[in-house]
């Protein structure tokens, strides 16, 4: 068994109403998620088949569905749910997740805003 194999899902992008702000609640916004999953991949890289990996389509539709249904506050949250949405597949061992809120209301220049974690079984 591999610790060290991982698939990267960068630049899923989510149009979402996560915020403390009301008006950032009504009006929505994009979120950028990106998510490493550490799975062994040792079955999959010898029998190539589908049903031997973490599937990462559908992984990428159960996040983004996950960021676009819910409703939080905050994007620690946010990325936290993104988390329990991942660990759920059995064959995930652990999840780095970082998610990106290009145009927070922040009163000065900047260009991103990303909170990272990460979680393990």
């Amino acid at each position: 068994m591999s610790a060290l194999d991982r698939i990267h899902l960068r630049g899923l992008k989510v149009f979402a109403h996560h915020g403390v702000f009301g008006d950032e609640r009504e009006t929505g916004q994009v979120f950028i998620v990106d998510v490493t999953i550490y799975a062994d991949l040792t079955a999959a890289g010898a029998s190539d088949k589908l049903a031997d990996t973490v599937d990462y389509g559908r992984m990428a539709t159960a996040i983004h569905d996950r960021v676009a249904k819910e409703q939080h506050q905050l994007i620690e949250r946010v990325a936290e749910r993104i988390a329990d949405v991942v660990l759920e597949d059995p064959r995930v061992n652990a999840v780095d997740v970082s998610v990106h809120k290009p145009h927070a209301a922040i009163t000065v220049a900047f260009s991103d805003v990303v909170v990272s974690i990460t979680r393990t079984r």
